[in-house]
């Protein structure tokens, strides 16, 4: 039996993880749940899991959480990224959203533990420190994002000097077929509405301006070692394709499934062993077409913009996460506009000092800085 540490458990990426867990309680046993603030859902996770070990990032809901198990250890605050170094724990998945998914995956690479990796941000804005761990630490990585997921797999049938491009593909969100001078009144209702997929609040957002899949570019080029120039996106609708790898030759090789997050979950927790899912099967007949094209930048600024911060590295990459991670939350509260997303990464792109991130001082002092710039954008909105 592999123990599993599920951090972000409350989350989407959380919960799906127990989902696949409750299926194979035989392969699985949960070691411990580290979730924020929602005490309600991390309650019943603990009474239905009992993990050894409980983390509780926000102190106000470690504190009902400690009230309703007296007897259990639980950690608060930013201790609980020490959880994921813990002896105990085979698996780490790492479901935390957004820049503080960076700690646990260090921490746990260093410790020489396996990670499966949810969280883009972390390797996007800390890759050498990253890497720098993979190397010191001796631990894994395998993605859970389903594109990545998608291009582990294909990888698979050639080696790495026969790999031409790499292709991922994007459901094109929301606001796909939107009249561009509609898209500055998009609600947070409306970004929120996935026509396919079911995710996380601001993973959803990310989908509808395509943040997320600038986040997956450069995530990519981390993963497996590409250049800027050997990624490409393609915009899907359907969802069924989940990536694609070009070779040499001029195969591509594809990997497809339902839109359901269990499936790539799953995968990196048995790997490389494949057991039943709780996954739906694809019913290709069911399909009248499967269709791709080239993305809209008019539409879609954030794929430009990820590219020229993957080219150009040292804080770009920080300033385009954290930049977007500001505006996404102004943008929920009613304080920007849909898209002025894009315009508020543009403008700290276009402001943070280049700097070289070299260790955690200098990663922490970029992604300040990008979140001042970011706010001062917002405030003059």
């Amino acid at each position: 039996m592999k123990n599993v540490a599920v951090f972000g458990s409350t989350g989407s990426i959380g919960s799906q993880t127990l989902s696949v867990c409750s299926m194979h309680r035989n392969e699985f046993g949960i070691y411990a749940l580290i979730f924020g603030s929602n005490a309600d859902a991390g309650i019943k996770q603990i009474l239905e899991y009992d993990p050894k070990i409980v983390g509780v990032f926000d102190n106000r809901a470690a504190a009902a959480v400690r009230e309703a198990f007296p007897d259990k250890e639980i950690i608060s605050g930013t201790a609980v990224w020490d959880i994921a170094q813990m002896d105990g724990i085979d698996i780490v998945v790492n479901g935390v959203s957004g820049f503080n998914g960076t700690f646990p995956l260090i921490k746990a690479l260093r410790s020489g533990k396996t990670v499966a990796l949810a969280n883009k941000e972390s390797v996007v804005c800390a890759g050498r420190l990253v890497a720098e761990a993979l190397n010191c630490g001796g631990g894994k990585i395998l993605p859970v994002d389903s594109e990545q997921s998608a291009i582990f797999q294909c990888l698979t049938a050639g080696r790495k000097e026969e790999v031409k491009r790499i292709i991922l593909t994007a459901s094109g969100g929301a606001f796909r077929e939107t009249p561009l001078e509609r898209l500055k009144d998009v609600t947070p209702e409306m970004a929120m509405k996935h026509p396919n997929w079911n995710m996380g609040r601001k993973i959803t957002i990310d989908s509808a301006t395509m943040f997320n899949k600038g986040l997956e570019i450069m995530e990519a080029a981390f993963l497996f070692d590409m250049d800027a120039s050997s990624i490409s996106v393609l915009i899907h609708p359907q969802s069924v394709v989940h990536s694609m790898v070009e070779f040499c030759d001029n195969s591509v090789i594809a990997q497809l499934g339902v839109p359901d997050m269990r499936l790539a979950i799953q995968y990196a927790l048995t790997y490389p062993d494949r057991i039943p899912s709780p996954a739906a099967p694809l019913d290709l007949a069911s399909f009248n077409g499967l269709s791709f094209f080239e993305p809209d930048t008019d539409r879609f600024p954030a794929i430009p913009m990820a590219y020229r911060a993957l080219e150009k590295g040292g804080s770009l990459p920080i300033a385009y996460n954290s930049g977007n991670e500001v505006a996404v939350d102004r943008f929920i509260k009613g304080e920007l506009r849909f898209t002025d997303i894009a315009d508020c990464v543009e403008h700290v792109m276009g402001m943070i000092e280049d700097i070289a991130i070299n260790d955690i001082d200098a990663l922490l002092y970029a992604d300040s800085e990008a979140r001042r710039l970011a706010k001062e954008f917002a405030v003059k909105r």
